[in-house]
């Protein structure tokens, strides 16, 4: 049997905040994939190694975590006032599943850098020194960020002394401006209020064997990412726990993917608890608790006194190694919200800016919240991140892999 040649697309590898992910102009991929639909998927299932029943991507650029299991498209705007739209797919490691559902906030970083590198924006309207501002269509959500992307000798400036908990290198900042984030209505579809349940917490029942009593408080809240927060305590947990206390007990785990579901049946991102599986990316389920001290995965000693609260998050099944941008964004938007579980664990006094602590260390956030007409809007979050190209060229894909095998005779 005599194989086609492999299709060779220009790519860039990225970093962006805690995440990598392969970016692609829309522009470059094949005809039949610059629209969403099934080869699209193929492709970018086998761009990055998926599906892998041995969890490694080997044969691929993933990296076998839901951080680095990810690609991004980027084109130029139609939109009046933006730059780019952004285009972001959370590639699940073990199913043949692209999730189109939501953002990546860290990968958000990563966007603005690689629009100028590639030639997305005219270089006219870049200043030589300074700062970039590249407004960005992220296409998932249908929201505008704003990206603040320094800039030397008419390049973008990746060295600095920027520090990244759960990066192990300094870098430059890049400031993201996430602006409206609640009430989210993307291109894929997706929609919903601030609080979905109109309530800014809410009793989810669940069987008894999730939760004891059948009942567990909860923030359902969408801005940055469908996100529902429960308390650390509620869970059995402290809001100090590292990856390998939760990631290395597949019993817990079952568990709180069990409870996340039920939370997107609540908030009416699924219609059943079975189209949970094919919805990995949202929500978030995270869980917080006041500040304690513990000892990040670095070995750096985090005290009490440095954070506002503590918050741990689950990311495409597994514990999160830091935290999700978008997830930093519904913390932040819940802190400055009274009422919320986030809120609550931060003392009970609504934040325009905290620090919490995760996994990798910590991270502070900001978020502008108001009360409009007795319901809760947020107008704008911020927080910061930083990016680097690690390798540009190509990815090679076997052509045979992207022919849809329900065709053949």
């Amino acid at each position: 049997m005599s194989f086609p040649p492999a299709l060779k697309i220009p790519a860039v590898y990225l970093r962006g905040g805690t995440s990598k992910g392969v970016f692609f102009r829309l522009e470059d991929l094949p005809a039949d994939c610059r629209r969403l639909g099934a080869a699209r998927d193929r492709l970018l299932l086998r761009v990055v190694g998926s599906p892998d029943p041995y969890g490694k991507q080997i044969d691929g650029m993933g990296g076998a975590t839901s951080s680095t299991s990810k690609v991004v498209i980027v084109s130029r705007s139609k939109r009046q006032g933006h730059d780019v739209d952004y285009l972001f797919g959370q590639v699940a490691i073990d199913r043949a599943l692209v999730d189109w559902s939501g953002n990546c906030g860290n990968l958000s970083a990563a966007v603005g850098p690689f629009a100028i590198h590639s030639g997305l924006i005219d270089a006219a309207a870049l200043p030589r020194d300074g700062r970039a501002t590249i407004r960005i269509w992220q296409a998932n959500i249908g929201k505008t960020i704003v990206a603040q992307v320094p800039m030397r000798d008419g390049q973008v400036q990746e060295s600095g002394d920027f520090e990244l908990d759960g990066v192990t290198f300094a870098a430059a900042e890049i400031e993201l401006a996430f602006l409206n984030p609640g009430d989210d209505a993307g291109d894929t579809g997706e929609g919903g209020a601030l609080f979905p349940t109109g309530q800014v917490a809410d009793d989810l029942t669940l069987p008894e064997a999730l939760v004891p009593g059948g009942r567990l408080r909860a923030t359902l809240i969408n801005a940055g990412i469908p996100t529902a927060f429960v308390e650390a305590r509620a869970l059995g947990y402290e809001g100090t726990e590292l990856q390998d206390a939760i990631n290395g007990d597949a019993a817990a785990l079952a568990r709180l993917e069990a409870i996340r579901a039920h939370a997107a049946l609540r908030m009416g991102l699924i219609r059943t608890l079975e189209e949970a599986k094919t919805r990995q990316h949202t929500p978030k389920l995270a869980f917080v608790a006041p500040p304690a001290a513990y000892r990040a995965s670095s070995g750096k000693a985090v005290a009490a006194g440095d954070i506002d609260l503590l918050v741990r998050a689950l990311s495409m099944g597994k514990l999160h190694h830091a935290m999700m941008g978008t997830a930093a964004v519904a913390i932040g938007t819940a802190a400055a919200i009274p009422g919320t579980l986030v809120c609550e664990a931060a003392g009970g006094a609504p934040r325009a800016a905290l620090r919490f602590g995760h996994p990798s260390g910590t991270l502070r956030v900001g978020a502008e919240a108001v009360l409009d007409g007795g319901q809760w809007r947020v107008t704008r979050a911020v927080m910061s991140r930083s990016a680097r190209i690690l390798m540009e060229g190509a990815v090679r894909v076997p052509a045979e892999s992207l022919i849809d095998t329900k065709e053949l005779p």
